[in-house]
């Protein structure tokens, strides 16, 4: 009787660690934190025109090295650039999710040193940037903001 128990047991336990708990995983629909710092350069004679490169990275540890065009048209002259920008993207479930145009207006002055900050968005994506500029800009414009990422 006893080596029956004993048996059984050992079949038991065996069975058991064959269905180990397993650690839950995360959710892949949670949101996560990405921020980007970035520096652009660039003019605007009613058309604008800046380029620039950033790093962003996320909560979830995912980081990548990006590119930044920005394209836009209005009422709008100078020659600027942008340095030492933040961005905070919201509405993010990965870093793939930052790649892509987003749509920005604003209206911007500054002689020498000004500041700029804008929100734009991309479907569900949403980005909020700020920066200190040097340079000369005046005017009211409607751009494309895109982010691409470094091959």
């Amino acid at each position: 009787m006893i080596k029956r128990i004993t048996g059984l047991a050992v079949l038991a336990l065996a069975a058991a660690g064959t269905f180990s708990v397993q650690p839950a995983k995360a959710d892949s629909s949670a949101e996560v934190k990405c921020h980007m710092t970035f520096s652009t350069t660039g003019w605007a004679a009613i058309y604008k025109k800046a380029d620039g490169r950033g790093h962003v990275r996320c909560d979830n540890g995912q980081s990548a090295e990006v590119i930044i065009h920005v394209r836009g048209g209005g009422l709008t002259a100078g020659k600027f650039s942008i340095e030492g920008g933040k961005g905070e993207f919201t509405h993010v479930h990965g870093i793939n999710e930052i790649y892509g145009e987003y749509a920005s207006g604003g209206a911007n002055a500054g002689v020498v040193k000004s500041a700029e900050s804008a929100a734009m968005t991309k479907g569900e994506v949403s980005l909020a940037v700020t920066g200190t500029g040097r340079g000369f800009n005046l005017g009211v414009d409607l751009s494309k903001f895109e982010i691409e990422k470094i091959k």
